[in-house]
């Protein structure tokens, strides 16, 4: 099983430890790498890996909605989000996004429970905080979402029926936003008074704590669940595609 990360940067990366465990434990000969590829490249990269015989890739930034494109199919949490983080290579180009999967996932395990009717604020609109809004559609849980780009949190609001960020700060807050992003004052100040709040981010590039001075739950374990999605992704349709072969 051939599989790899596309995105700029790759270098911090975490996901080749993570997939190489996965493939050990499932007794697969495969490889898991990183590569590098620039804005504007991702299309071309997808169609030449399908070639090179990858079994499946992971879509990070800056590339997850351009390489949309280069897909046949959309699962529908990649339809509603509009953006891949996974793409898996059978007859035809499946995208698919385990985004949204790895942060619920990864609040209902700090959380000990569902976050059904739970109020919780994304920070941010892009690929990852559509990925997220996608999967708690599927709960009911109470959602609101911020963002610089009225525009944008409109688009949010009416498309996965989230709501403006309110005047009483949610319980639980999200952040989708790069790393060092100066927060507003304001926000802050939801942050400090917010029973749990998460970074997407992880390891070093998880600088949220430093601004607001308590206590966050990093990306890692969001990293975690997402990747162990997406391999299960994979090889279920890799399975899949042998079976009806045979």
């Amino acid at each position: 099983m051939k599989l790899a990360l596309i995105g700029d940067p790759v270098s911090h990366s975490r996901s080749p430890r993570l997939h190489d465990a996965f493939l050990r434990e499932a007794g697969i000969d495969g490889s898991y790498v990183a590569i590098r590829v620039p804005r504007g490249n991702g299309i071309d990269v997808v169609r030449r890996m399908r070639m090179d015989g990858y079994t499946g890739i992971n879509v990070t930034s800056p590339l997850k909605e351009e390489t949309l494109k280069a897909c046949d199919e959309l699962t529908e949490d990649a339809e509603l989000a509009q953006a891949v983080n996974t793409i898996f290579f059978g007859r035809t180009v499946m995208g698919h996004n385990t985004d949204g999967i790895g942060a619920r996932g990864a609040l209902e395990q700090v959380l000990g429970q569902s976050v059904a009717l739970e109020r919780i604020g994304i920070l941010g609109t892009g690929a990852t905080a559509r990925a997220i809004f996608a999967q708690l559609r599927e709960t009911d849980a109470y959602t609101f979402v911020w963002g610089r780009d009225l525009e944008k949190v409109e688009a949010i609001c009416e498309r996965f029926e989230a709501k403006l960020w309110p005047p009483k700060p949610p319980e639980i807050v999200i952040s989708t936003l790069p790393p060092d992003t100066k927060l507003p004052e304001e926000l802050v100040e939801a942050l400090l008074a917010a029973d749990c709040v998460m970074d997407t981010n992880y390891g070093s590039r998880s600088t949220l704590d430093h601004q607001v001075h308590r206590e966050i739950i990093k990306g890692d374990l969001m990293l975690e669940v997402q990747a162990r999605a997406s391999f299960d992704f994979w090889l279920a349709h890799a399975q899949a595609a042998v079976e009806e072969e045979l």
